[in-house]
């Protein structure tokens, strides 16, 4: 590993760190491996102690719209490695025994202090039989997702499949939210997302895409959010 530096007035700076090729690593675990060691988010997450950089995906989201209130109680979907879970449980107070938190994921993840995290597939019958323990009637003021499928590199095999995932996360949203609650969730451009932003609009009362800087410039990653859950009628 070489780091690049630039001379200035005021002496040499740090500016690009770069990352030799080593037998056997191919070139685009290389590339990757050099975009993490550069990325601003990577070294802040580090920085601030946060497990991921998609923490500030949800943080930039937040301080927008201001969807995190104290009190909340809210369902985190595909919540690998926890960073969301760490930010959200600071905003709603789960320190100081307000709201409620709860984690969902197919693999194990490691405690967040304050947080309830389930290890599971969210589609099924018996985590709606849980949930009806862990919040008040079963029901959550806000559901969020960070999801995503394994890349395949096929462009629109790879939205398809993400779409998939948002459409599994608004199924259960649908089951769980209360009147005038919050949906979030990542899709990628490529052309049905709109389809799901009309779904949207049939229950929410405010629906848009959002782009936060965290996401990378170079991908096509965006969110739906959605507000003012209709509920029952």
């Amino acid at each position: 590993m070489a780091r690049k530096k630039s001379s200035t007035s005021k002496g040499s700076r740090e500016l690009h760190v770069r990352v030799k090729t080593a037998k056997g690593r191919r070139l685009s675990s290389k590339l990757w491996l050099e975009r993490q060691l550069n990325d601003p988010y990577v070294l802040k997450a580090k920085k601030e102690g946060y497990r991921s950089r998609a923490t500030f995906k949800l943080s930039e989201i937040n301080e927008k719209f201001h969807l995190l209130k104290k009190d909340m109680h809210i369902i985190d979907l595909g919540c690998a490695p926890g960073g969301w879970l760490q930010y959200a449980s600071n905003k709603i107070g789960i320190d100081k025994g307000k709201g409620s938190l709860i984690g969902i994921d197919l693999q194990e993840v490691e405690p967040v202090s304050g947080c309830t995290i389930i290890q599971g597939d969210f589609l099924e019958q018996e985590m709606m039989d849980k949930l009806k323990q862990l919040t008040p009637n079963g029901k959550a003021d806000m559901v969020m997702s960070d999801m995503a499928a394994s890349s395949t590199g096929h462009k629109q095999t790879d939205h398809l499949k993400i779409i998939g995932l948002c459409e599994s996360a608004l199924w259960f949203a649908r089951q769980v939210l209360n009147p005038e609650g919050i949906f979030l969730a990542k899709v990628l451009q490529g052309g049905t997302e709109r389809e799901i932003l009309n779904d949207l609009r049939k229950d929410f009362k405010v629906v848009r895409h959002v782009k936060p800087n965290a996401s990378r410039k170079d991908s096509t990653e965006m969110f739906v959010l959605a507000t003012g859950f209709r509920g029952e009628n």
